[in-house]
């Protein structure tokens, strides 16, 4: 493979990210858009969106049955490894942007129990792209290419996207859906469910099990629409829009699965423990207050921080292993939610795929102990998660990495669109607590609070 070659072309401005889409990319068969411009979770605010283009354009689409895909991107980019400029050295700076789905846990210690609908794993070569760091105040706009390749055109037609296109969105029709009437597994089914999780809880074949469900709504008209409501009504740190073909997928993510910066630090930021946001500012308080103190959520949560602490432990050098932040309440538009960050630095010759998958699948998303737990969900659960409970965001070409859990997301196809919700059952769960948490989760995700 030639070196590659970076044309970057920076404006002094923060584009609109709306704006960016519509005008850039909507027409685009495949594209991205990881979307920070509408939290205050993150130290700084950086959106990034592209395509595929050019000679060497590339999608990597494989299922559990394909081999291994870790190993198989770990050689995509050390081909492609390189030197990077230096004002995309702390953003994204080019690789791979898309998801790895739940169902390759057969990969990394589980089995496979059913086939999901969507692919295993999307990852797109990110060759064309816009970075616009919102805090700056600044856009690069980006082409990665081969030294005879020609980008300057798709440079100047990025270029040309300026101005603001801002308007109201009109809820679709979706978000005025009754979720509960769309469940999968309805309520009796889900509270079954529970009681075989509690079974096997007292039988000490687990100490947390996340059991989940599925929403199978109405196809959407226009994804972008639904996402565009999404996060005009749930912003979230990780929200992204990907699109490839007629899957697409809507994200609203609060939740950091994996970072690895430049230094080999790696980061998991698991949630566990969610309650509704009042409208009331004094109940609001009490309500994010029972939250932190509830000790059933400070029992699920520090299960889970012990879990990848464990996890991080197998690729980290001794002793780096740290948890700088315990169960703090952080607030989003439609929930309070209970987070830990967990870091560890990378032992000398680990990467961020190595890291990916000693920590995949989320533990948030399936208890402890992480593979017997497995194997209880796939018992009790009656379908694939697919995309959800994976890990979504980027891999780049300098060793970075930034991977959402891949929850609150909608994954919509011509024929159907899909929401994953559940929650963490332990010995003292509240049965119809735990079914309302499910739900909660699921309406969020349409953009609107129960």
């Amino acid at each position: 493979m030639s070196a590659l070659v970076w044309s970057v072309r920076t404006l002094d401005r923060a584009l609109d990210g709306q704006t960016v889409y519509r005008e850039l990319l909507a027409a685009e068969p495949v594209a991205f858009w990881l979307d920070g411009s509408l939290t205050d979770r993150v130290a700084r605010r950086v959106s990034v969106l592209g395509t595929t283009a050019g000679a060497d354009a590339e999608v990597v689409l494989r299922d559990v049955a394909d081999g291994d895909v870790f190993a198989e991107l770990r050689g995509l980019l050390d081909a492609r490894r390189a030197v990077v400029p230096e004002e995309l050295r702390d953003v994204f700076c080019g690789g791979y942007v898309g998801y790895f789905g739940y169902e390759l846990k057969a990969l990394t210690g589980g089995s496979v129990k059913y086939e999901a609908a969507t692919p295993d794993a999307l990852w797109i070569w990110a060759n064309r792209f816009v970075v616009i760091d919102h805090d700056r105040g600044e856009t690069h706009l980006v082409a990665v290419h081969e030294p005879d390749s020609d980008a300057a055109e798709w440079l100047d037609r990025a270029e040309v996207v300026a101005g603001a296109w801002m308007g109201w969105i009109d809820p679709p029709a979706i978000a005025l859906l009754d979720v509960e009437a769309y469940l999968e597994q309805d309520r009796p089914a889900y509270l079954d469910g529970i009681a075989a999780c509690t079974a096997a809880l007292e039988a000490g074949e687990s100490y947390e099990v996340c059991l989940t469900n599925r929403v199978r709504l109405p196809p959407v008209p226009d994804p972008l629409d639904f996402y565009l409501w999404q996060r005009a009504n749930n912003p979230a740190p990780y929200s992204a829009f990907l699109r490839y073909g007629d899957l697409a997928i809507a994200s609203s993510s609060p939740e950091r699965f994996l970072t690895v910066d430049a230094d080999g630090w790696a980061e998991c930021r698991p949630i566990k423990g969610t309650a509704p946001r009042s409208a009331d500012p004094a109940q609001d308080q009490l309500v994010a207050k029972a939250l932190a103190e509830d000790e059933k959520t400070r029992a699920e949560n520090l299960m889970i921080v012990d879990l990848i602490r464990n996890d991080l432990g197998r690729v980290s050098e001794p002793g780096t292993v740290q948890v700088p932040q315990l169960m703090v309440v952080e607030s989003y538009q439609t929930v309070h939610q209970l987070v830990t960050t967990v870091r560890g630095r990378l032992r000398y010759g680990v990467d961020a795929l190595d890291a990916v998958r000693a920590c995949f699948p989320p533990g948030s998303m399936t208890g402890a102990p992480k593979i017997r737990t497995m194997e209880i969900l796939d018992e009790l659960e009656s379908s694939a998660r697919g995309v959800y409970s994976g890990a979504l965001g980027y891999l780049t070409v300098d060793g970075r990495a930034d991977l959402s859990v891949v929850i609150r997301t909608a994954v919509m196809t011509p024929r159907e669109t899909v929401i994953g919700a559940g929650g963490a059952i332990v010995l003292d769960s509240d049965p119809a607590a735990e079914y309302d948490e499910m739900v909660l989760k699921a309406t969020a995700t349409l953009g609107r609070s129960t």
